[in-house]
């Protein structure tokens, strides 16, 4: 024993065994001694506080002190030492011959770093059986949740004292007073463990013993044991497959045939046929899906060909309808826009020309020296550049009915050129005509066409500041109903987002530009049923086509085209 200790009648120490220098302290208030004054042989598991160890032995209180090892899944607690221990206590009566109690003896062995009956209970269960080298068994006495003698060791191969025991085994053990039974992981290395309540003479826990056993070889042992069972699985069913492939090949292969053609078929192969030379169920199954396939064929092309015809049907109606919606819209905007242009030409046309007429007098009586001549004279050219506005506005406003008559096209583009040619603005621009000599005459507004010949040469004029060339050529379309008038010019081009906006009345991109001759041309174009297509590049130059229908019947079958009047 770690201590033996004699009290007298009234628990008082006579004598310690350890230290004979250190009695007379009161012993009777301890739970052991206490019931051995009253004639009783007791044993118990107690926790002795430091002063009583101290009592008995430095050394011992020395044991107890443990300083807390931080533990992975621990439970949480305010200290970060144990000072107390744990003891295996004994205490009998000492009786006279009449019986009487004259004192108690008691002993006991401290628990703490005591190695003894943890490794003697290792040796009893496991018998010292190890597993590659590694004890397969580890007991442990726990103090509250600390280990205070334990054969588990850390990774450094040391005795784990120190650490503490998971919070899931504390709640249970500790806190519930039940047995817990389980696979836990202990320091290093996973266990299936067993942990039973410590209890004093009270019936209060005062801790857990722990008995485990290595998992390892276990878990080798059934890994084992399914790669045998799964070795053997695989090489009967390795066995089986062989067989089972020998036996269905006679009867899989021909559909396996009819699988991939029609897997063929249904990526768009309808030229696919199968080749099967029995004369049973399946060979006949083969003839008859040759036959489906070739009537697939036929009804494919059929559907293909109609895809084909609807599609050209929905592309020309779509473009009938987009032309269509583009004409209505154009032609409401040049109505509204026409009637107030007329109101407001005729409105202030008679004020400009009282302001251009007044003007022209007093520059009349003025000399040219005089300090006002100069404004009076800006006055006159602005007042005259107004007038030509409201005149564009009346044009644009009137929209007259066109006198049509037979008219050669080709006449009527030469006469428009010898016209420019000779302008000053045109110095510096080659105008190349490629027309064609058999164009039919068609019925035109001569003297509107020209006006609108006239605009767009003037526009590709200006759209080349340092001259260029313009192309003009003409042709009879494809389909023979119509004449198409192409000018192309190397000029700068026209920006993408201004192309839809040309033939906008008053949308113009030139300082001194009233915007209203393309609108003006468009609205001739449209009085001849004719068509305006727009392609330009920003850089590489602009082509106008315009488009006038040819009639079914001309007054003389012979006539390609009438002077020019």
């Amino acid at each position: 024993m770690d201590i033996l200790t004699i009290t007298d009648r009234f628990g008082k120490v006579v004598q310690r065994t350890n230290r004979p220098d250190v009695f007379g302290d009161d012993q009777s208030a301890d739970p052991l001694v206490s019931r051995a004054l009253r004639k009783e042989t007791v044993t118990a598991t107690e926790i002795a506080p430091r002063p009583e160890l101290l009592k008995e032995s430095p050394d011992f209180a020395e044991r107890a002190y443990l300083q807390f090892i931080p533990t992975p899944m621990a439970a949480a607690r305010p200290e970060d030492h144990e000072e107390n221990g744990m003891m295996l206590k004994g205490a009998a009566p000492i009786l006279d011959e009449q019986g009487k109690v004259l004192g108690v003896l008691y002993g006991g062995i401290l628990l703490n770093q005591n190695y003894e009956i943890v490794d003697r209970v290792k040796e009893i269960v496991f018998k010292g059986e190890k597993y590659k080298g590694k004890e397969i068994g580890t007991v442990t006495i726990f103090q509250n949740d600390l280990r205070i003698s334990t054969n588990v060791t850390d990774a450094q191969g040391n005795r784990a004292i120190g650490t503490r025991v998971s919070q899931e085994v504390h709640e249970a053990v500790l806190r519930r007073g039940v047995p817990w039974v389980g696979r836990a992981f202990v320091v290093n290395h996973w266990y299936i463990t067993a942990y039973e309540p410590v209890k004093n003479i009270a019936g209060e826990i005062i801790g857990m013993l722990y008995v485990g056993m290595l998992e390892k070889p276990y878990i080798d042992l059934r890994n084992s044991v399914m790669l045998t069972f799964t070795g053997i699985a695989a090489l009967c069913t390795v066995i089986l497959l062989i067989i089972l492939f020998f036996i269905t090949s006679s009867i899989t292969n021909p559909l396996r045939r009819m699988v991939l053609a029609t897997n063929r078929i249904a990526r768009g192969d309808l030229n696919h046929q199968v080749r099967i030379g029995f004369r049973d169920e399946i060979g006949q199954l083969s003839h008859s899906f040759n036959q489906m396939t070739e009537n697939l064929k036929l009804a494919n092309e059929n559907l293909i060909q109609w895809g084909k015809t609807l599609e050209k049907r929905v592309e020309e109606r779509t473009k009938e309808l987009r032309e269509m919606q583009d004409y209505l819209l154009q032609s409401e905007k040049l109505r509204s826009l026409g009637k107030m242009a007329a109101g407001v030409a005729h409105e202030i046309n008679n004020p400009l020309t009282s302001i251009l007429i007044n003007t022209h007098l007093m520059l009349e009586k003025l000399e040219k020296r005089h300090e006002f001549y100069e404004n009076l004279s800006l006055i006159a050219d602005e007042t005259s550049r107004c007038t030509q506005i409201v005149k564009g506005l009346l044009e644009f406003a009137r929209q007259n009915p066109p006198q049509k008559v037979h008219t050669n096209i080709n006449e009527l583009i030469d006469r428009t050129t010898q016209l420019l040619e000779n302008q000053a603005s045109f110095q510096n621009v080659r105008i190349v005509k490629e027309l064609d000599p058999d164009l039919p005459a068609i019925k035109l507004d001569r003297n509107k066409i020209q006006q609108v010949f006239w605009n767009l040469l003037l526009n590709a004029c200006e759209a080349m500041p340092k001259g260029g060339q313009i192309t003009i050529s003409d042709s009879l379309a494809a389909d023979k109903k119509s004449i198409d008038v192409r000018f192309a010019d190397s000029g700068v081009g026209i920006p993408k987002e201004n192309v839809n906006k040309l033939f906008d009345p008053f949308f113009t991109t030139k300082s001194s530009g009233t915007g209203l001759g393309l609108a003006v041309s468009y609205g001739i174009i449209q009085q001849h049923d004719g068509k305006i297509e727009v392609k330009s590049e920003v850089g590489r130059g602009t082509v106008i086509t315009l488009s006038f229908p040819v009639e079914d019947h001309r007054p003389d079958s012979t006539q390609k085209g009438g002077p020019y009047e």
